[in-house]
């Protein structure tokens, strides 16, 4: 791979901060953004002169496309962005709130659309560029008690999905990334619960709750391994839309997606029976 210059949003810690250890290790130059003005010269630290800090909430528009214009202009064209800035929420759908429900759109879908909005003229103009974009297991199947976060997820899927077919005749490439569990403070400090105030929900959700919680700092997947399968990714000729990250994930969403198959053809009958006999069939890639 040639060295490249990588925009990675939410990188101080967990994945992020795996990504642009494993970005800088081979040789890249690495902006990375963080939340806290005390990140800003730790990040730094990592590959003086090569890892370049820049202090951005992706919740807000205007500072994106600011921060991206500036990179672009004293940095260089941003070759790779990999849009990982987000966080879970945890609690069962009646329980949680409204504001719960914006707060995690705000973040992991539209603090996702606003980085690849910024950065994807440059690339199509430049016929080339990698758009990565971290989703999630859970955006390929659900579990109780994330209904809000799986929902996020889902949409960050459908939107990249679409995207990397209207980029593709453009030499950009998009890949959504997938993660299991991997052991990061994703599940600790870094999660967001909702408060419980319904009872009905105690038998099904409070064993989920405390077997995450244990599970915090004992996960299966290993955040240097994945950032080493990114890299690969990135190098590949031919780079997959969709990279599922962790053994977990490959039984969990191999699952879900065969429960939605089954559905399909258990009631494929009476979905044809809703056609006009001489209606139109619409095609898509």
């Amino acid at each position: 791979m040639t060295n490249r210059t990588f925009l990675i949003t939410g990188a101080s810690s967990g994945l992020g901060r795996a990504f642009a250890q494993a970005a800088l290790a081979a040789g890249h130059t690495v902006v990375g953004t963080v939340r806290k003005a005390e990140d800003l010269a730790k990040f730094e630290a990592l590959a003086p002169g090569r890892a370049l800090a820049r202090q951005l909430d992706v919740t807000v528009d205007e500072a994106v496309f600011d921060v991206v214009g500036e990179v672009e202009r004293t940095v260089g064209p941003i070759e790779v962005l990999i849009a990982n800035a987000g966080y879970g929420h945890e609690g069962v759908f009646e329980e949680a709130t409204m504001a719960d429900l914006r707060a995690q759109f705000d973040a992991n879908v539209f603090g996702v659309a606003a980085t690849v909005h910024a950065v994807l003229p440059g690339m199509r103009q430049r016929r080339s560029g990698h758009i990565l974009a971290v989703s999630s297991m859970a955006g390929l199947m659900t579990v109780p008690g994330m209904a809000y976060y799986c929902s996020s997820k889902y949409a960050v899927e459908g939107m990249l999905e679409a995207l990397s077919k209207e980029v593709a005749g453009f030499g950009v490439r998009v890949t959504i990334v997938e993660p299991g569990s991997f052991r990061t403070n994703w599940a600790g400090r870094s999660m967001v619960r909702s408060d419980r105030s319904i009872a009905d929900y105690d038998e099904l959700f409070e064993p989920i709750r405390a077997a995450r919680q244990a599970a915090s700092g004992h996960q299966l997947g290993n955040p240097a391994k994945a950032a080493e399968a990114v890299l690969e990714v990135i190098d590949a000729e031919k780079p997959p839309v969709h990279l599922v990250l962790g053994s977990d994930a490959l039984r969990l969403v191999g699952n879900g997606r065969a429960a939605v198959s089954a559905d399909i053809e258990a009631w494929e009958e009476l979905s044809r029976s809703t056609d006009f006999p001489d209606g139109h069939q619409i095609a898509a890639n």
